[in-house]
C-alpha cells in the first residue's frame, strides 16, 4: 500500500499548504556554481515548488536544502553592484540623520555580506557588528576592518551575541528575512536583540511587485519566502514587533523597507504609509486566493516568448552572451531550458564566480573584457534590476551594432542608446 505523501505547511502559522503559486520545475541551487573539473559530475537539483497558505496569505517553497550547504562557499559578494553600493550609502545617511546616530550608539546588520553597508557606519565612527553564516564572504568584511560574527543568526546564537556586544540601537537586514526557512525564530530572536527603545529596518522584494512584474526568476531556493505588507506585519506583531513606518523601494524591481519597534515602545508614532500600504494590498487582492491564480500562466507565456526570441536570433546566425550570474538568472535559465545552444557564455565582475559555470545549464562565466574580444550580436542582460548601469558599463556595443536583451517583465531589446527596437 502506498504510504501518503504528508502535506507541507506554512512556515509562519503551520496550515496546511494545498494552493500551487507557481511550479517552476526543478532547479539546482542557484550560487552552486560549478568548477571546471567537476563537469562531469551530477548535479542536484530541487522542486522550485512554491505554495501560498490560504490563512495567513505567505508565498513560500519547501526547505529542501539547509541553510548550511547554501551558504557554504557562497559566491555573492554585495560590493560587486556600483549601484547597490550608492544605495547602501544613501541608506546609512538617511538612518543616521532619521535616527540622530552617534559614536555612542550600536548599529547590528544581519547578512551584512562582506560589509558592504557597515563600511559608511564605520566611517562615522558609529560602532558596528555584522552577522553573516557564510565564512568566504565574512572574512573579506574582516579584512576590511567591519567586526563580523560568522553565525545563522537565530535564539540559538542570540543571547551568546548580546552577552558578548550588547543590544543594538539600530538592526537592519537587507534582503535577508525572504532567505530565513524558520521565519519565527528569526523574528523572535530579533526582538531579543534590540534595545527598548530600538528601530530594525529590513529591506525585502515586495511580493506585489513581484507578481506585477511577472519576476518569477527572483524564485529560488535561498528564498524561501515571498512577502506582502500585511503578511510581513502579522508576523511582526505575533512576535511582540510592530511596523510603525514603511517606504516602497525600486531596488530588485521593487521592495519595502519596513521600520519596526517593539510593540510596547510608545516614543514613536505611527506613519500614515503603514495603513495606506496595507490599504492597496487589501485593494489588490493580496489578501485572497484568486490573486495567486493566474500567475502560473503568465509565467509559461513569458518563457514562450523568450524561447521564441532566442530560437529566431539563433536561425538567423547571431551570437549572444550573458551578462551577469546571479540567482535569478539561474531560475529563468534553467526554466526556460537556455544553455549554450542559445547563449555562448555570461560574464560577471565578481572573480569567484569567473572561469565557473552556471548551475544546471553549464554556462560558462567570464570576465567582461570577453564582451569586447568577441563583439556578440546581443547581450542578454540576467540581473534585469540592474539593467540601467549595465547598458551604461556596456554602452560601448554600440560600436558593432549590439544590443542588449532584457527577459523580465516582458522581453524587450534595445540598442546601446537604451531604445526600445523590439516589441
Amino acid at each position: 500500500m502506498d504510504k501518503e505523501i504528508p502535506l507541507p505547511r506554512c512556515r509562519f502559522c503551520k496550515t496546511p499548504l494545498t494552493h500551487t503559486f507557481v511550479d517552476l520545475g526543478m532547479s539546482p541551487l542557484c550560487q552552486d556554481h560549478v568548477k571546471p573539473e567537476e563537469l562531469n559530475r551530477m548535479e542536484p537539483f530541487y522542486p522550485l515548488h512554491v505554495y501560498v497558505c490560504d490563512q495567513c496569505f505567505l508565498v513560500q517553497l519547501e526547505e529542501f536544502v539547509a541553510p548550511a550547504k547554501i551558504f557554504d562557499d557562497y559566491a555573492y559578494f554585495s560590493s560587486y553592484s556600483y549601484s547597490w553600493l550608492k544605495h547602501a550609502e544613501q541608506y546609512v545617511n538617511m538612518i543616521t540623520d532619521r535616527l540622530s546616530l552617534t559614536p555612542e550608539n550600536f548599529v547590528v546588520e544581519l547578512a551584512s555580506n562582506d560589509g558592504y553597508l557597515l563600511q559608511y557606519f564605520v566611517e562615522k565612527n558609529i560602532p558596528v557588528l555584522g552577522i553573516d553564516p557564510a565564512a568566504n564572504v565574512a572574512a573579506q568584511a574582516i579584512r576590511n576592518g567591519i567586526r563580523t560574527e560568522v553565525e545563522f543568526f537565530g535564539n540559538r546564537v542570540v543571547q551568546k551575541l548580546v552577552d558578548k556586544y550588547g543590544k543594538a540601537d539600530l538592526l537592519l537586514g537587507n534582503n535577508v528575512l525572504a532567505h530565513v526557512p524558520d521565519i519565527n525564530d528569526f523574528v523572535s530572536a530579533m526582538k531579543l536583540m534590540l534595545k527598548p527603545q530600538g528601530t530594525i529596518t529590513m529591506e525585502f522584494p515586495h511580493l506585489l511587485r513581484l507578481v506585477e512584474g511577472n519576476q518569477f526568476d527572483t524564485i529560488y531556493h535561498e528564498h524561501f519566502s515571498y512577502l506582502s505588507f500585511t503578511t510581513v506585519s502579522r508576523i511582526f506583531a505575533y512576535h511582540g514587533l510592530s511596523i510603525f513606518d514603511v517606504e516602497e523601494l525600486a531596488t530588485h524591481g521593487g521592495s519595502l523597507r519596513i521600520y519596526a519597534k517593539h510593540a510596547d515602545d510608545e516614543s514613536r508614532t505611527l506613519s500614515p504609509e503603514v495603513m495606506r500600504l496595507l490599504v492597496m494590498e487589501d485593494e489588490a487582492g493580496l489578501c485572497s486566493l484568486a490573486y495567486y491564480q493566474n500567475f502560473s500562466e503568465n509565467v509559461k507565456e513569458t518563457k514562450r516568448k523568450i524561447l521564441e526570441f532566442l530560437v529566431t536570433a539563433k536561425r538567423n546566425g547571431k551570437h549572444i552572451a550573458g551578462y551577469g550570474a546571479p540567482g535569478k538568472g539561474n531560475t529563468l535559465l534553467n526554466y526556460c531550458g537556455i544553455r549554450t545552444d542559445f547563449i555562448d557564455y555570461t560574464v560577471d565582475r565578481n572573480p569567484h564566480k569567473q572561469e565557473n559555470y552556471l548551475p544546471g545549464t553549464l554556462i560558462p562565466i567570464h570576465h567582461p573584457d570577453r564582451i569586447r574580444e568577441t563583439a556578440p550580436d546581443y547581450v542578454f542582460i540576467l540581473p534585469w534590476n540592474l539593467k540601467d548601469e549595465v547598458m551604461e558599463n556596456l554602452s560601448f556595443i554600440d560600436e558593432w551594432g549590439g544590443k542588449f536583451v532584457v527577459p523580465i517583465p516582458e522581453l524587450e531589446v534595445y540598442d546601446a542608446k537604451t531604445i526600445p527596437v523590439y516589441d
